[in-house]
């Protein structure tokens, strides 16, 4: 099983949101006793937003775009349901955690880097919180930090590989049911929206 340090490398550093992905892998792996998806759609991972922790459940649980056997719900939220075919079994978990107490200087250095300022005293100061709050998540009990509801779910339908097709105004290629009709014409979402 991979570490938490092997996520960060795929990532590209270490924060909460990376940490709370991590956490929700593992427990959900746990959970549903299944090993990574390594061959193709063994596991499937819905994921309510597209913060950081989705990297740490890609490396973990092998849910890529790519296999088809990771979706994206826009709904803002830090949920997750892990189903594991072709039983059905699934887990959903959301993240419910209270972060450590911030301190004055760190909630003043806050609202000075969100209008602009990026001193290395401001900075120095953020990434200590950051790290704190990193390690607040990694360390919590899991109770105070996830919620996990065995669920019963639609199984989704597995992916399926379109055929593609040729934008007449820019010449590239676009999978067939993302195409649009203008003008008579076959063509893809930026050139039908006018922003190629």
């Amino acid at each position: 099983m991979k570490s938490f340090n092997d996520v960060v490398d795929f990532h590209g550093h270490s924060c909460p949101g990376l940490a709370f992905g991590y956490r929700v892998a593992m427990a959900a792996l746990r959970e549903i006793g299944q090993e990574k998806a390594s061959e193709d759609e063994e596991l499937v991972a819905v994921v309510e937003n597209d913060s950081c922790a989705v990297d740490a459940i890609q490396v973990l649980t092998g849910c890529t775009f790519g296999k088809g056997n990771l979706t994206y719900k826009d709904h803002g939220k830090q949920v997750y349901t892990f189903i594991k075919r072709p039983s059905g079994e699934a887990v959903r978990i959301s993240v419910g955690f209270t972060s450590p107490e911030e301190t004055e200087e760190e909630r003043n250095m806050w609202k000075q880097y969100t209008q602009g300022d990026r001193s290395e005293e401001i900075l120095k100061v953020l990434r200590n919180r950051k790290a704190k709050k990193t390690k607040a998540v990694l360390e919590a009990a899991e109770a105070e930090l996830l919620k996990i509801t065995k669920v019963d779910v639609v199984l989704p339908a597995e992916a399926r590989i379109y055929q593609s097709v040729t934008c007449t105004l820019c010449g590239e290629e676009v999978a067939e049911p993302r195409a649009r009709i203008k003008e008579g014409k076959v063509v893809c979402i930026p050139c039908f929206e006018g922003s190629p």
